[in-house]
């Protein structure tokens, strides 16, 4: 990819962060890339074309953020709680590529109406995503980490709503404490059903 392609995918990406998909314009993005009409539209034919070349570059980075580390842990649990810590440590507090937050949260929440066909495609990743983290609770029932009785589904989409309602409040107070404090709790419950499991077997 070029240099001009790569800087203004860039750029977007944090403006977009900042103020939404529909809230930028296709002029503020050419001045925040250091271009002009003619480059912006010979790399992508409209702002559509780019909004899915940012979000491609998004989920990029996010994949590299919250995976990383997890080839090495053998527990599904601790893959959890390792995507979680890396989630608030490594993604949530990049103000590089994401200064206004989330980007995700951000699309999802302003194209739901407006652009449902873009918005679809930001939900995707978050099915993806849930999807995960419901395939290795499965497969700590199977390792005997948690309980037969834990259902992987519900827990999953309890992490996972407590990921987006941290990152919502980050997004509007940008205070550590209280994400710290989001992500902890968040962590403790996971524990908490390998601990009722560990008391279960003694």
């Amino acid at each position: 990819m070029c240099e001009l392609k790569d800087n203004i995918i860039h750029e977007a990406q944090k403006l977009f962060s900042l103020n939404g998909y529909l809230n930028t314009g296709v002029n503020e993005i050419i001045e925040a890339s250091g271009t002009s009409k003619g480059g912006f539209y010979n790399h992508f034919a409209s702002k559509e074309e780019l909004f899915l070349e940012v979000l491609t570059q998004a989920q990029k980075i996010w994949r590299g953020r919250v995976f990383h580390g997890l080839d090495e842990i053998e527990s599904p649990t601790e893959k959890i709680i390792q995507m979680l810590t890396n989630y608030r440590d490594r993604y949530i507090k990049d103000t590089e590529n994401f200064p206004g937050g989330c980007i995700f949260l951000t699309f999802s929440v302003e194209l739901d109406d407006t652009r449902p066909h873009l918005a679809k495609e930001v939900y995707k990743g978050f099915a993806g995503f849930k999807g995960l983290l419901k395939e290795l609770l499965e497969e700590a029932k199977k390792q005997g980490e948690v309980s037969n009785d834990l259902e992987p589904e519900e827990v999953s989409e309890m992490i996972f709503a407590g990921m987006l309602g941290a990152a919502v409040q980050f997004g509007i107070d940008k205070s550590i404490p209280i994400l710290n404090r989001s992500f902890h709790s968040l962590i403790k419950y996971i524990q908490s059903f390998r601990e009722k499991q560990l008391l279960r077997q003694k």
